[in-house]
């Protein structure tokens, strides 16, 4: 298909559900329940999805991390180790995702998020304020740099909430400065993989740019609501975000079963 052939009303919708997905995205992460469906409506098949969704949600990760960076609430000298790591991840990620099979973690990821959901439902008071880290720059870089770089490369989904999680109960940060910093190794972790999906042909780079520009508005405006609003707004998005994610990841894995189950329920 020619895609500079398309309809505009296409692509000013995809515009518009990017700028939707981008503003959560930036706050709460799960962004891409929103995008990838949309792009996958408007005819793309599953590997040209994947990497024109990585190549828009880069230009929203990249707005808000320079938003957050530029008010200070990232130090970016302080986290070069730990970006390093997250880059190497993703890219070794979006390698074994071209040869391997992701069902395992397709069907554990559900409850992943789940937990994610609960935690911080159960736990009112995590995130309000800094508290002791855990711990020190290796350690850390590996597990939430290198380890989530390398889910976010190799399937992606909450990627971001993972980022926050981390430096929440691992680095002692707020929520909302621990949100600031889990956009840049969002980031990270997007460039990365979508250099592998350029290289591979995996980019539709006219529905991509359109909806990247969408990206870059609605993550600017979350990044101003994460520092002006903090937790109050950010705890609850998470939350709805994690059991609206974990409905979809549930439904993409059994919906077939489930829809069976219901028929013969009812």
């Amino acid at each position: 298909m020619d895609w500079l052939a398309v309809s505009p009303l296409v692509f000013v919708l995809l515009f518009g559900v990017s700028l939707l997905a981008g503003f959560i995205d930036s706050i709460a992460g799960g962004g891409g329940l929103i995008t990838v469906p949309a792009l996958l409506a408007a005819g793309l098949p599953p590997a040209l999805t994947l990497g024109t969704n990585k190549l828009q949600s880069v230009g929203g990760s990249f707005s808000a991390s320079l938003y957050f960076i530029r008010q200070r609430a990232v130090n970016i000298g302080d986290q070069k180790l730990t970006i390093a790591l997250t880059f190497i991840g993703s890219m070794t990620g979006a390698i074994l995702i071209q040869h391997l099979r992701a069902d395992l973690l397709r069907q554990m990821l559900p409850l992943l998020v789940i937990g994610i959901g609960l935690y911080f439902l159960l736990m009112p008071r995590i995130g309000e304020d800094d508290r002791q880290r855990r711990l020190s720059a290796w350690p850390f870089a590996l597990v939430a740099g290198c380890g989530v770089g390398f889910y976010d490369g190799f399937f992606g989904p909450g990627a971001g909430s993972f980022y926050a999680l981390a430096y929440v109960t691992l680095c002692g940060f707020n929520l909302a400065k621990s949100t600031a910093h889990a956009k840049v190794l969002n980031f990270t972790s997007n460039l990365g993989a979508l250099l592998l999906f350029v290289f591979s042909g995996h980019v539709v780079w006219s529905v991509g740019l359109v909806m990247l520009a969408g990206q870059l508005l609605g993550a600017r405006l979350g990044a101003h609501m994460v520092l002006t609003k903090g937790q109050k707004l950010i705890r609850p998005m998470i939350v709805v975000v994690s059991l609206l994610m974990s409905i979809k990841l549930l439904y993409d894995g059994h919906g077939a079963e489930i829809t069976h189950w219901l028929a013969d329920y009812y």
